[in-house]
């Protein structure tokens, strides 16, 4: 019964953390964001993926892909960008599984597998949103145009999750 309990209570756990940070990455993307008018679609900069890459980076691939796919294409439909959400809940959702997947199955020093599950996001993210322009304006050139904003965005989110990951990392095992 005790380990039944157990299970239960680190479920509800989960549930709530995965909740908190599809919230923060959703947040962090409506409000911490700068528009991009002269690059591609217009696009955007915004900081909703260190809450997710810390999701992933911490809870692992499986929160990661809900975090991430949830809390941006919510972002998508709340804005008026609702013709992306699809595409961004497969992109986003990929991005963070990937990225965790990374995180729990790499060895080696923690800062360079985190850095390495960074660049691997990026590349989805850039090929990912690449081709999702293409099929939503029909042009195969416009598309260059937000890979800058694209890249830029996963650079700061690099520079701020990496270091900030060990710390929450520790505090994370300290409390449970």
């Amino acid at each position: 019964m005790i380990c039944m309990f157990a299970t239960e209570q680190n479920k509800t756990r989960i549930l709530v953390l995965n909740a908190l940070f599809i919230t923060l990455t959703f947040l962090a993307t409506m409000f911490i964001n700068i528009r991009l008018p002269l690059m591609g679609n217009g696009g955007l900069i915004h900081l909703g993926n260190v809450p997710f890459l810390i999701a992933a980076f911490i809870f692992g691939k499986k929160s990661g892909a809900i975090v991430g796919a949830f809390g941006m294409a919510l972002f998508d439909i709340m804005s008026g960008w609702t013709l992306w959400a699809p595409f961004t809940f497969v992109i986003v959702g990929t991005m963070g599984y990937i990225a965790g997947l990374i995180v729990e199955k790499m060895p080696g020093k923690k800062s360079f597998v985190y850095l390495l599950a960074v660049a691997v996001a990026m590349i989805i993210k850039v090929v990912g949103y690449y081709f999702t322009e293409v099929i939503l304006y029909g042009n195969w050139i416009l598309p260059f145009g937000s890979v800058p904003g694209n890249i830029m965005q996963l650079v700061i989110a690099g520079i701020i999750v990496v270091p900030l990951t060990k710390g929450f990392k520790q505090r994370i095992v300290r409390t449970q």
